[in-house]
């Protein structure tokens, strides 16, 4: 009889701690919760801006965050993830840096109980994502397009895309198109150079670049570049042969360095994706999904074998027009690097 007394009233604890608040609950159990966070890199002052923001909302709603960055290396992330699965995590945050081989690293993580948030990149192939967080990727990629052609509707387009082991890069490259392909359509552009750009890196592009020009005698109207890093190299390129500032050239992310050379003139747009919202709402739905709430979703996007519920932020066009209002005066990037001179 007290054994069953015993038994009963273990049971009701348990479903009291199920009910308290994270913090407390896990307290109550005698640990924090565990977030584990996997970045593909940290060389993008916008993965920088994520894992800062992460940390500090994970501090501040008292839970633990370990957090693995695998530099651009898909075996390393493999490695990684399989470390903070030992750990004893109770999430797993999941950026990752080849789409298609994280899928084996979201089917380890739910063959372990854990459960899966592919943040920023969607992870691919796999039944075992329980939700996506991020922006809507093929808009930003339109938004970029749609700038482009506004400014220049005729002329010798250079089309860059991201790394091809980033599903994001084909959706703002198929984005970008929408907009790029009836102006081709027509005869008004002409494209000639549409290559992917390997891990994102500015110096791949830079080289992309300088050999378009040379290809080309220099006559290059318009540069769709994926991202404000690749922009810089663009740039450099670009500056080589005394046309920064006369050919537009796109991005994303909205980093200082894309802000500096918007208002230099050398760099036209950049599309402003809220990292620290996006970071917010990784750490805080990761804390509800732990507690056994389902998560609010906006939309779902498939990755060739699941529909994965997602919640998607939305983007929006920065250039010299708005850069005050939607950069400098929420706080985003200070007015000082801005301007800097």
């Amino acid at each position: 009889m007290k054994m069953t007394r015993f038994f009963c009233g273990a049971a009701v604890l348990a479903v009291m701690i199920s009910l308290i608040v994270p913090a407390e609950a896990f307290a109550a159990a005698g640990k924090k919760m565990r977030i584990g966070v996997s970045l593909p890199t940290q060389r993008d002052e916008r993965w920088v801006r994520d894992a800062e923001e992460m940390r500090a909302v994970a501090k501040a709603d008292g839970v633990d965050i370990k957090m693995q960055v695998c530099d651009n290396d898909a075996a390393r992330q493999m490695s990684q993830c399989e470390n903070l699965l030992a750990q004893g995590i109770d999430i797993l945050i999941l950026a990752p840096h080849d789409a298609t081989s994280a899928g084996a690293i979201a089917d380890n993580a739910h063959a372990a109980g854990i459960k899966v948030i592919s943040y920023d990149r969607l992870v691919m192939g796999t039944n075992n994502v329980d939700l996506y967080v991020s922006f809507d990727n093929f808009a930003v990629g339109k938004l970029m397009g749609e700038y482009l052609t506004r400014l220049v509707p005729k002329g010798n387009y250079i089309v860059l895309a991201g790394a091809p082991t980033d599903n994001n890069a084909k959706l703002y490259r198929e984005g970008a198109m929408e907009a790029i392909k009836p102006l081709v359509d027509k005869g008004d552009v002409k494209i000639v150079m549409d290559q992917w750009v390997t891990d994102w890196q500015p110096t791949v592009a830079m080289n992309l670049v300088q050999n378009a020009l040379t290809a080309n005698n220099n006559k290059i109207d318009a540069v769709l570049a994926p991202n404000d890093n690749t922009a810089g190299g663009v740039i450099q390129a670009l500056a080589q042969v005394g046309l920064a500032g006369k050919v537009p050239v796109t991005g994303q992310d909205a980093e200082d360095t894309a802000a500096q050379r918007i208002m230099a003139g050398t760099q036209a747009m950049t599309v402003f994706k809220n990292t620290r919202e996006q970071a917010r709402v990784a750490i805080e739905t990761a804390i509800k999904m732990v507690r056994g709430e389902k998560p609010e979703t906006n939309s779902v996007v498939n990755n060739k074998k699941m529909d994965v519920p997602s919640i998607l932020l939305t983007p929006v066009v920065v250039d010299k027009a708005n850069i005050d209002e939607v950069l400098i005066n929420s706080g985003y990037i200070s007015k000082d690097k801005v301007y800097k001179k």
